[in-house]
């Protein structure tokens, strides 16, 4: 028999790396609840009319297609069989997909349910989405989200919160070095007037989202065999290549772009948002305007995110932005304005293990192992075991007659940071022997003085 194997890109989590996930989730929902937003969740499964079309055409060529039930292929034209083409092919026999991010089942459910919500309406989402990706570090084909979406406002207000509730995230996780970049399509897309490339701007958007990841001359030699002439590509880089200071790079804007409506409505926003950090007493620290962002997914609108932590392998952590016309897409008459971003739990996990930053109380799940000699210290232990549970303290009892050695072992193997021994002594006297595992020192307490002392 073969041995059992995962599909390419997902993975297992056992209990030690789930007790480090659910400190990175319970975080961001701590931080998200504080801001207002209210938890939502949607299928797994979309239909794919609701999915296509949103993501780019690069996007939809990495959904995950879920065949039609029962005899898919009774039905489809033996033409369509005979030619092979699989584009074609799945459309017949396939209505739905795995969702591929959250954004767009949220504005499908706002659509939906738009006589039910108030707006502005704030909601948070933490859940699985797949894409058919090619697998490698810090990408996987299954992974979780966390995304907070703003939808009803076009106030810029929500864009100030986004990085502010990021900066809070980082600090609840004990991330001190990081990067929040900022942009806005409206200033992407007054470059590509400059550059006389208005009918070609989804190729530019998409080529210059790899500038960081392939380097100034392959994102060239794209463009190149996208037919942008020399000169384009010259007045492009010009302007990307800018440094100095947000200030400096918006009044250099203003400049090249400034005449464009939508480079001057950009240059607009960015200020603003800006200012509004200084209004909410928050520093700039960590915040960088990036002309060179741009975001692949084609239904971003207006200012744009892209977070990554610093002096690590891993790519960005986190990303959003506003969309105006998502919700129009599903034949909403008023089109409703949203802004959001979202999470890479995974990613985040593996910069934190990479940098060593996982507090203890993440490792552990139980905080106390009652230890045991003989059957009768083993029913005196279950009374403490009622006890500190009835405090909220998680615990547990070694359930088989072992060895004491054998049990302090099994705690130390579960990163469990107390032990409470029972012997007969400890039953005549009612002094039980309280161990810390970190530190090996032991001492004698009444069960009041251990709930007190571990509570």
């Amino acid at each position: 028999m073969d041995k059992p194997t995962l599909p390419k890109g997902t993975r297992d989590f056992g209990p030690a790396v789930m007790a480090k996930r659910q400190f990175i989730l319970g975080t961001i929902r701590r931080v998200f609840e504080t801001f207002g937003f209210q938890p939502l969740e949607t299928p797994a499964m979309e239909n794919l009319s609701t999915l296509t079309g949103k993501y780019g055409e690069e996007g939809d060529q990495l959904l995950f297609r879920i065949l039609n039930s029962g005899d898919f292929l009774k039905d489809v034209p033996a033409a369509k069989l005979d030619a092979r083409n699989s584009k074609q092919l799945s459309v017949a026999i396939a209505e739905k997909g795995l969702r591929y991010d959250l954004t767009v089942p949220f504005a499908r459910y706002v659509v939906m349910n738009r006589n039910d919500i108030s707006f502005p309406f704030k909601r948070y989402q933490i859940q699985p989405v797949w894409r058919g990706d090619n697998p490698q570090k810090g990408r996987y084909r299954e992974f979780y989200q966390c995304d907070a979406d703003v939808v009803g406002t076009n106030s810029l207000i929500c864009e100030a919160e986004i990085i502010l509730m990021i900066k809070d995230v980082f600090r609840g996780l004990g991330i001190d070095s990081y990067t929040i970049k900022i942009n806005h399509r409206g200033i992407l897309s007054g470059i590509a007037e400059a550059m006389a490339a208005r009918q070609n701007e989804t190729s530019l958007f998409i080529a210059i989202d790899k500038l960081d990841k392939i380097g100034e001359e392959k994102v060239k030699d794209e463009l190149r065999a996208k037919n942008f002439s020399e000169q384009s590509l010259s007045t492009l880089f010009e302007i990307l290549n800018q440094k100095g200071s947000a200030s400096d790079k918006l009044r250099m804007l203003a400049n090249r772009i400034g005449n464009s409506a939508n480079g001057a409505k950009g240059i607009q926003d960015v200020s603003h948002v800006l200012s509004l950090l200084k209004n909410f007493d928050s520093t700039e620290d960590h915040v960088e305007f990036d002309i060179a962002l741009a975001r692949g997914l084609s239904y971003y609108t207006g200012c744009i995110f892209e977070v990554t932590v610093n002096n690590v392998k891993i790519g960005s952590v986190s990303g959003g932005g506003r969309y105006d016309n998502l919700t129009k897409s599903f034949g909403d008459k008023e089109n409703l304005s949203g802004v959001g971003f979202s999470f890479g739990v995974d990613r985040l996990y593996d910069a934190m293990d990479e940098l060593n930053l996982f507090p203890d109380e993440a490792r552990a799940s139980t905080k106390v192992l009652i230890c045991h000699f003989d059957d009768e210290s083993l029913r005196y232990g279950l009374r403490v075991l009622t006890q500190l549970r009835a405090m909220g303290i998680a615990s547990e009892i070694y359930p088989d007659a072992a060895k004491l050695k054998k049990q302090l072992d099994f705690a130390n193997k579960k990163n469990i940071p107390f032990t409470v021994i029972i012997g007969p002594e400890e039953m005549n006297t009612g002094m039980l022997a309280l161990k810390d595992m970190n530190q090996g020192e032991q001492e004698k307490l009444t069960v009041d003085q251990i709930l007190e002392k571990l509570k």
